[in-house]
């Protein structure tokens, strides 16, 4: 989805990461040379309202928002009009589409690449869903295939495969409602790991097939870009609150204290120590700390790691079942809070038998160490889509306006045409 206006008045780009367990916002001024920029607001807050990577009420979402956005206005000493979000639930769908049109022969020109991908735009969404990235893949003219900027080349026929996103309408809808409440406009939603490989792949990675996986609160995405592009996204709904929940349910402690113990003695690698390492584990409903219980570190391990396990296998699976793995390559890109667990790495590479990175902001400066890890390269990702200004597809000239005059209406239709 698109709105025709991408920047704010004062020129600045605004990026909005709401998700199950934080919300950040940050404010970037483009740099001169229109590849990078450099952050001058930031603010991020626990989350509520989000639970599961789904809006469950809008009241407390609007709060969250709210303190993040005014934290970053206050940094950057500016009032934001709109932002770029990531896309929250909606069950995403991805699928390519391929389209022809035919040339006649002639030297491909702007109109032509107009043609071609103004008519695989016209495919349409489920009535109940609502298309939120439409990014050609790759051209061929005349069957010849990897093609990546037909103009000024000649054929016959030129088709295009456009990579179609769509998410359930209605969770897009309760998004941008929230978004309303909060007085701002949503400019583009954008999937969290399409997001996340825009922010720290390197060229390399994106050319020759890699693997985004997005740890969130309440979901895991991923992402495959191939070729320069984002080719295929899917979502699965755990994340690291599933976690938290399994620590706090298996060892009958509140979520303060589980997440706690997730963050300061987590791992999901088990070590030869983790017996003789004991951990204080207060139980749900003692108010007296002399009634807390003393697990070893095992026992907490044994927790983690099936269910990042699981997470990882589901992956595969997804993977695997869309017949983009091989396409994907050996190389996975580890972004999200979850991934920071410890052996998390160790444990993705084990399971989907990739090599496997963490991954960091690198097309954004001015952000600190806190900010800068793998827990806010989605925030940063956003960033990059709107400074990139809709680089999903080329972008020919446009077509004469409607009130350009029937001169001007009737030259592009004899350039089209003849």
């Amino acid at each position: 989805m698109r709105k025709n206006k991408r920047k704010s008045r004062n020129g600045l780009i605004a990026a909005l990461d709401l998700g199950s367990t934080k919300v950040a916002c940050f404010v970037a001024k483009p740099e001169n040379d229109g590849t990078t920029a450099r952050v001058v607001g930031i603010g991020h807050q626990i989350s509520h309202g989000v639970r599961g990577g789904a809006i469950v009420d809008l009241d407390e979402a609007e709060h969250s928002i709210l303190s993040a956005v005014s934290a970053a206005e206050q940094m950057a000493g500016e009032t934001l009009k709109a932002v770029v979000v990531n896309l929250i639930g909606g069950q995403p769908l991805s699928r390519t589409v391929p389209v022809e049109v035919a040339i006649s022969g002639h030297e491909i020109a702007d109109h032509d690449l107009r043609k071609v991908l103004d008519q695989a735009r016209q495919t349409q969404a489920a009535p109940d869903r609502r298309l939120i990235h439409q990014i050609p893949v790759g051209f061929t003219i005349d069957g010849s295939r990897g093609i990546r900027d037909p103009r000024g080349m000649c054929g016959e026929r030129l088709g295009v495969n456009m990579h179609m996103l769509s998410a359930g309408a209605a969770a897009v809808r309760n998004l941008e409602s929230v978004i309303a409440r909060c007085h701002l406009e949503v400019e583009d939603v954008v999937m969290p790991s399409y997001a996340g490989g825009l922010a720290c792949l390197v060229e390399d990675e994106m050319d020759l097939g890699s693997c985004v996986v997005d740890m969130g609160g309440g979901t895991t995405s991923f992402s495959v870009f191939f070729d320069g592009h984002c080719v295929y996204a899917d979502t699965i709904p755990v994340g690291g609150a599933h976690v938290t929940n399994d620590i706090a349910r298996g060892l009958s402690t509140p979520l303060a204290y589980a997440e706690r113990m997730k963050t300061l003695h987590g791992s999901c690698i088990p070590s030869a120590s983790d017996e003789r390492e004991i951990i204080d584990v207060p139980l749900v409903g003692e108010e007296e700390h002399a009634q807390a219980n003393h697990v070893p570190k095992s026992i907490l391990t044994g927790i983690i790691a099936p269910r990042l396990e699981e997470t990882f296998e589901l992956v595969r699976q997804r993977l695997e079942a869309s017949g983009f793995d091989r396409i994907a390559g050996r190389r996975v890109v580890l972004t999200g809070g979850a991934s920071q667990l410890q052996g998390v790495r160790e444990l993705a590479a084990m399971v989907l038998d990739k090599q496997v990175r963490m991954g960091k902001p690198i097309r954004l400066q001015g952000l600190a160490d806190q900010t800068g890890g793998p827990a806010f390269a989605a925030c940063a990702g956003l960033v990059a889509f709107a400074l990139a200004k809709g680089s999903e597809s080329l972008r020919p000239e446009p077509a004469a306006a409607p009130g350009a005059g029937m001169i001007g209406r009737f030259g592009m239709w004899l350039k089209e045409n003849l």
